[in-house]
């Protein structure tokens, strides 16, 4: 079942274009990894899958992810995104996860408070419930904005880089949540480490401009090429070292 599709996707800021004639569809069994290189609009599009601003052409929620004007889309946006001066706290901001049924409910009940606790104990971070949000260190607050994204069950998890600032342990133990929680939820993960999220993902997605899927988790230099999609891979051997692919730029 197609949860959601972009039909001939346009987004111009001023006269700069900066996706052009997207055509994508997300699945309600995707686990999509999103790599492009800086500037080439992957921020972008997860905000027009969003619906968070302005484009030309149609994007489309399919019935299991809207209904009755409530959408079930989890989204953790990039650090940067996040006023930490804002007085509130850890179980505060993963509450805010459910402002939209909030408004035909009323207050938040016990359950819902059980529910912050419940997912605060699965990333590890259960004892700072009532801990301010300012407070927080780099990776607690991805930790708290990703309880924040699960709260409301969505059916499509859209994820902004969110290894940034996480340390290695946790990486590993928010991958393989990834990977359970995709047997109930589509993912969509920007990220630009391809070598780690290839092991998990299931389709790659390729982003400059022009969107590219390839059904497969494995991305070829040649393909990166041939769609300008500059992306640094890194692998492990005797010598360590990084090769760079030649470019004009």
């Amino acid at each position: 079942m197609t949860l959601l599709s972009l039909h001939d996707v346009s987004v111009h800021f001023g006269s700069l274009e900066v996706l052009s004639h997207v055509n994508l569809e997300i699945a309600e069994d995707d686990f999509i990894g999103m790599i492009g290189p800086n500037g080439g609009g992957k921020t972008t599009l997860v905000r027009t899958l969003l619906k968070a601003l302005p484009y030309t052409g149609e994007v489309r929620y399919g019935s299991a992810l809207e209904e009755n004007g409530i959408r079930r889309i989890g989204y953790l946006p990039q650090f940067t995104e996040i006023d930490r001066s804002f007085p509130i706290s850890v179980q505060e901001v993963v509450l805010s996860g459910l402002q939209s049924r909030k408004r035909l409910f009323g207050r938040y009940a016990t359950t819902d408070k059980q529910r912050v606790s419940e997912l605060l104990h699965l990333c590890g971070i259960e004892a700072l419930e009532h801990r301010p949000l300012g407070t927080l260190s780099g990776g607690e607050m991805q930790r708290t904005l990703l309880c924040r994204a699960l709260i409301s069950n969505p059916k499509l998890l859209i994820l902004d880089e969110p290894t940034n600032f996480v340390d290695n342990r946790f990486e590993e133990t928010l991958y393989a949540l990834l990977r359970r929680l995709n047997h109930e939820m589509a993912i969509l993960m920007v990220s630009h480490d391809l070598g780690t999220i290839s092991s998990y993902v299931r389709t790659i997605v390729c982003v400059n401009r022009h969107v590219h899927r390839h059904n497969s988790n494995i991305i070829t230099s040649e393909q990166l090429h041939n769609y300008h999609c500059p992306i640094q891979v890194i692998t492990h051997g005797d010598v360590p070292h990084t090769v760079l692919a030649r470019h004009k730029e």
